[in-house]
């Protein structure tokens, strides 16, 4: 099996995580850092909004089972692509809506799918295409987040359901919970 990636930013990385960490064809889901200046960059540094990174998550795929398009098409369809430079009470250009693709083909696929979005959407879709930077993982603590301690976290369950109900229930093909 070989294994491709997905680099999306959508907001708060601890929720777009847990939406593909429920995603049929994944295999890994790791929070990080990308689309900055600074190296190494903390969680602090880039929540302050001075490094230029985004929270995002880097996702590994299974072609076979999954397209980069489908990971596309989840994540405009459990984020907000017409907020700029937030999600929610997440604001900031390290919240921005973002994909940075790792080749040419999923350049093209990203435009494709920002075409998409913005058929289902009447706002103007704002997520840009960046180029691939250095990535940089997130501390560990961040990394699956909602399976540890975000159950507990105020923010996550008032966030993170209502992104896993949108994908159960446009995507029930695709989920892990549905079909397991």
């Amino acid at each position: 099996m070989a294994i491709e990636y997905a680099t999306l930013a959508g907001g708060c990385f601890w929720c777009t995580e847990a939406v593909f960490n429920d995603v049929v064809g994944v295999v890994s889901v790791e929070s990080g850092y990308t689309g900055g200046q600074t190296e190494n960059p903390t969680y602090r540094q880039v929540c302050a909004g001075d490094t230029g990174h985004a929270e995002a998550i880097r996702v590994g795929f299974d072609p076979d089972k999954i397209s980069y398009g489908d990971i596309l098409d989840i994540s405009f369809a459990t984020h907000d692509p017409t907020q700029l430079n937030r999600q929610g009470n997440d604001i900031g250009t390290q919240y921005r809506s973002a994909i940075f693709p790792a080749t040419p083909v999923q350049h093209e696929e990203a435009q494709a799918a920002i075409r998409r979005a913005q058929a289902d959407n009447s706002q103007p879709v704002v997520t840009t295409i960046e180029a691939l930077g250095t990535w940089y993982p997130a501390e560990d603590y961040h990394q699956n987040y909602w399976d540890g301690e975000g159950q507990e976290n105020r923010y996550c369950m008032a966030v993170i359901p209502p992104k896993l109900q949108k994908l159960r229930k446009r995507f029930a093909d695709r989920t892990k919970s549905v079909n397991s």
